[in-house]
């Protein structure tokens, strides 16, 4: 990170404007006549042609040298101005604040943010007083504070994108063409929990939830149903899988190629972020660093062959929902970013190469100005370790591109119809943040997937701020909040102090390995729910503004015969497809695994044989060994 320049290096503060104006120029005064010269005549001669030689290479260097700008100021007023802002404030503390306490003390005895971060009575510029202003920049200049773009909404809405996938990959794709129809600009597919971790519809572990939390998939035939009638090259599709995701990737390419698309037109993400399984999600199938050396091979691979591909989407959603705070969830995401990149530069990779293909994905919680910070910091602390810490030299590579999505974990069952609610305020401050694409949940989603009703309106929600609230007519609005800009430089300094010590143990695989995020996330856990159990947060109708009747609402049911059906089809596959191809190729991804070849072309080989996506799973297990993870606490 630059260091912070020195006032005795700032010529003037940006409010003295009229300063250059009132200095005049020097006057032009007449050559003093030159004195006698008493030495020889020939010296005085060579010392001016010494001089005129020196003149001359001066100005040559200057040529060739590079010219450096001014550093900027790091001041936004000048010490006058600050004077009187801090007189003005302490008189307003000690006159009009104390003597309305006096009457009427305040509702809490200190005020902070979700993260602890403290809420000072009011703020102004006298907390501002050594801001530097090339902190907070402009739009689409580094640090990008304010964003990646520079004319962000005015130029381009954030992609809407709603999570959507469940039953057979058949309901899934009418589910896509319905939300396509009513407006949504990105497809995003959500897997069940068999496919999630590796197995396929007929294996035992997969009994009674085939199809239940997301889409059903265990071929490649799979696949083609799922995205029937869906030009790959016209859309952006994310995919929420990771364990098992090289495998899923490949069978997107496949569906592709079969369209006649190949894959460097495909455009889309895949989560595919297995540090962050082991701290929060837990679905998993070998070891973190078999895993990770998976995700590296998909990176390598993608930025070789699927430039418009997001190959893994740093993910901090399911951090902040196992119960992190703001800070935590910051903190942790940034440095699981900076173990993928350590681990491609190991292998040889620029990092200019492949940097502007890493995206990032994060929660959005109630904490409304918390949460607008928190893009911001994000933005700033990625931009300043790509450049510095990295070295990257294309501006590509410093700028964070994120989706979001609202928090899943802040919804209720009791009276769920106030989740229209929050799930607006979280969707407009992911908007104030900046995001880039946006997800919000819908309203019944404590209790099972949404249903066509409150998807919409979950969509709805975004347009409604997108077309008639007016936040996509100016850029990064918020900028020079002294709040916001407080919380921004508060939330940065707090997750730099988290990165700092996880780079002491080592990075951040080995401190998933020592379990440090799952410990620290374990106990932000704890407070949480005990405040709220003794009635020192309030969750309105939880244990607030209760209400005794029950709200009717209609929910979303799977038929146990999806489980049925989608065995069935696997049956069918597997009795038409070649039985030795799906052999030999299946040997050539084991052979990849054993070995240090990119494991991207064996599966994508396999996939098309028509091997499934256990079968290929199981490879993994055979070479590494299933995962079990020890007790944290």
């Amino acid at each position: 990170m630059p260091a912070r320049i020195p006032s005795k290096t700032v010529a003037r503060s940006v409010s003295s404007k009229s300063s250059s104006k009132s200095s005049s120029k020097p006057s032009k005064k007449p050559a003093p006549k030159r004195p006698s010269d008493s030495r020889p005549a020939k010296l005085a001669k060579g010392a001016r042609k010494v001089a005129k030689a020196v003149k001359a290479a001066v100005k040559a260097v200057k040529k060739v040298a590079p010219r450096r700008k001014a550093p900027a100021s790091p001041r936004s007023y000048d010490a006058g101005t600050v004077k009187a802002a801090a007189k003005a404030t302490q008189k307003w503390a000690t006159e009009e604040l104390a003597q309305v306490t006096g009457k009427m003390p305040l509702r809490r005895k200190a005020f902070t943010t979700d993260s602890g971060i403290p809420i000072p009575d009011v703020m102004s510029l006298v907390d501002r007083k050594d801001e530097q202003l090339d902190r907070i920049g402009l739009p689409g200049q580094f640090p990008f504070t304010r964003g990646p773009q520079p004319t962000m909404y005015r130029g381009r809405l954030w992609t809407m994108r709603m999570f959507a996938g469940f039953g057979t990959p058949a309901d899934t794709n009418q589910r896509f063409k319905y939300l396509i129809g009513q407006g949504m600009t990105g497809l995003s597919t959500a897997f069940d929990m068999p496919a999630l971790m590796g197995y396929d519809a007929d294996h035992a572990m997969s009994r009674g939830e085939v199809g239940k939390e997301g889409v059903a998939v265990s071929s490649l035939k799979d696949f083609e149903v799922l995205f029937d009638g869906i030009e790959l090259d016209k859309v952006t599709t994310s995919m929420t899988i990771n364990a098992s995701a090289i495998v899923a990737l490949c069978m997107y390419i496949a569906v592709a190629e079969k369209q006649g698309i190949p894959m460097s037109k495909l455009g889309g993400t895949i989560q595919n972020d297995m540090l962050k399984e082991y701290i929060a999600q837990k679905e998993w199938i070998v070891a973190p660093r078999p895993a990770v050396r998976i995700v590296t091979d998909m990176i390598e691979f993608c930025t070789k062959n699927m430039p418009k591909w997001y190959p893994v989407s740093i993910s901090g959603y399911h951090i902040r929902e196992a119960g992190a705070t703001a800070v935590q969830e910051l903190a942790f995401t940034l440095a699981d970013g900076i173990g993928y990149v350590e681990e491609c530069v190991k292998r040889g990779l620029d990092v200019d190469a492949f940097a502007p293909q890493l995206s990032f994905f994060w929660d959005v919680h109630n904490d409304f100005f918390e949460e607008i910070a928190k893009f911001r910091a994000a933005r700033r602390i990625w931009a300043n370790v790509m450049r510095y810490r990295f070295g990257a030299k294309n501006p590509r590579s410093w700028q964070l591109k994120t989706h979001a999505q609202t928090a899943g974990v802040s919804l209720t069952a009791q009276q769920p119809y106030n989740n229209v609610v929050r799930t607006a305020l979280q969707a407009m401050a992911a908007v104030l943040g900046g995001t880039q694409s946006l997800h919000t949940n819908s309203l019944d989603e404590t209790y099972a997937l949404p249903t066509e009703e409150t998807a919409t309106i979950a969509l709805r929600t975004q347009q409604l701020i997108a077309h008639e609230s007016g936040v996509d007519r100016v850029v990064d609005p918020l900028a020079g909040s002294y709040y916001v800009e407080y919380l921004t430089d508060e939330m940065e300094k707090r997750a730099m102090e988290y990165i700092r010590r996880i780079d002491e143990m080592g990075g951040i695989i080995r401190a998933v390995e020592e379990q440090y995020p799952q410990k620290e996330i374990g106990e932000s856990a704890y407070r949480f729910q005990r405040e709220v159990e003794q009635g020192d947060r309030l969750i309105v109708g939880v244990n607030a503004f209760k209400s005794d009747k029950a709200t009717p609402i209609s929910l979303l049911h799977i038929a146990d015969k999806v489980e049925q059906e989608q065995k069935a089809r696997l049956a069918q596959v597997k009795a038409e497809r070649d039985n030795e191809a799906v052999r030999v190729a299946l040997g050539k991804v084991e052979a990849a695994a054993r070995g240090s070849d990119n494991l991207m072309p064996p599966v994508l080989e396999a996939v098309k044989a028509y091997a499934t996506l256990g079968e290929i799973c199981d490879v993994f297990r055979n070479v590494w060994g299933a995962y079990r993870e020890g007790g944290a606490f």
